[in-house]
């Protein structure tokens, strides 16, 4: 079956950073794009970051600045670095694979472009 395993989240200080993983298995998604979703408590999930096959990304405006997503096609892994991290950032997080392969900001923000998630990794920011 496809899996996807999110890794890295933890306790951290505010301004200080995070590097988020996710492995998949079970199948290659070298040609699909890829994203990071968060949920804090009693919010609803919202979209983070998003990289496309060919190297294309985007960025939510909250996040924008300070994260960065990246991608190991050969590790089949999708990367979030988070810098200057912020309580706010407190969430969940969960890496996603889109079953679109072009490149479309609007679509990209939509958790039904996604066709696997993840559980998701913990991360929390104090003051």
């Amino acid at each position: 079956q496809v899996q996807l395993v999110e890794s890295g989240g933890g306790l951290v200080q505010a301004g200080g950073s995070l590097r988020l993983s996710c492995a998949a298995s079970g199948r290659t998604f070298s040609s699909n794009a890829m994203g990071w979703f968060r949920q804090a408590p009693g919010k609803e999930r919202e979209f983070v970051a998003a990289m496309w096959s060919g190297g294309s990304t985007y960025y939510a405006d909250s996040v924008l600045a300070r994260f960065t997503i990246s991608r190991d096609n050969a590790k089949n892994t999708v990367y979030l670095q988070m810098n200057s991290l912020q309580p706010e950032d407190t969430a969940v997080y969960y890496c996603a694979v889109a079953r679109n392969t072009y490149y479309d900001p609007v679509r990209i923000r939509r958790m039904n472009e996604y066709d696997y998630w993840g559980q998701g990794t913990q991360v929390n920011v104090s003051s």
